[in-house]
């Protein structure tokens, strides 16, 4: 079952996001952290901050969808960054991820926003939607390798007029 997090759950999803990244080469092993300074940070949307409970009623994944905005000389868009993406090791490879994913996407949509922001792998983002966000001239705000980069349209075209570099909440860097 996936549903929005709440309160009560906050110190169990830490934990599920600290283990779910724990050996993972490219992390700094920070990522709950994170979750716990964007829940206190403007960009925060409850209603896109997901967990996943198994038939044990336990919460095995996280997922956290915060604003953003693409900024260039003449414009400002808003978006969504997706980060972090959370299954507990022993439930990896069970289709937690994907369920989380496809809710998270459905649930933005619905609350009429535009388009998704990640950095990670592209064969797995791909299976959703997302491209290279060079394809809309969209920049990270650091350096990083093109194709983990990458952008999905939430509403036909709502990336068209959109280019620049992203803007994350002051949190992600803190």
């Amino acid at each position: 079952m996936i549903r929005q997090e709440r309160p009560g759950d906050y110190k169990i999803t830490e934990k599920v996001v600290e283990l779910a990244f724990a050996d993972m080469a490219f992390s700094d092993q920070t990522e709950h952290q994170l979750v716990a300074r964007l829940r206190n940070a403007a960009a925060f949307i409850p209603e896109l901050s997901l967990v996943a409970i198994n038939g044990a009623h336990e919460i095995v994944g996280h997922l956290l969808l915060s604003k953003i905005k693409i900024k260039n000389e003449a414009q400002s868009s808003d978006s969504l960054a997706l980060a972090p993406v959370s299954v507990l090791p022993n439930e990896q490879k069970k289709g937690i991820g994907k369920l989380l994913m496809v809710k998270a996407i459905e649930l933005a949509k619905e609350l009429g926003h535009s388009s998704i922001i990640v950095m990670g792998h592209p064969q797995y983002y791909s299976k959703f939607g997302f491209q290279s966000a060079s394809l809309w001239s969209i920049k990270a705000p650091f350096e990083v390798e093109n194709e983990v980069f990458m952008a999905l349209e939430l509403q036909k075209k709502a990336l068209d007029e959109v280019s620049g570099i992203v803007e994350y909440s002051s949190v992600f860097f803190e």
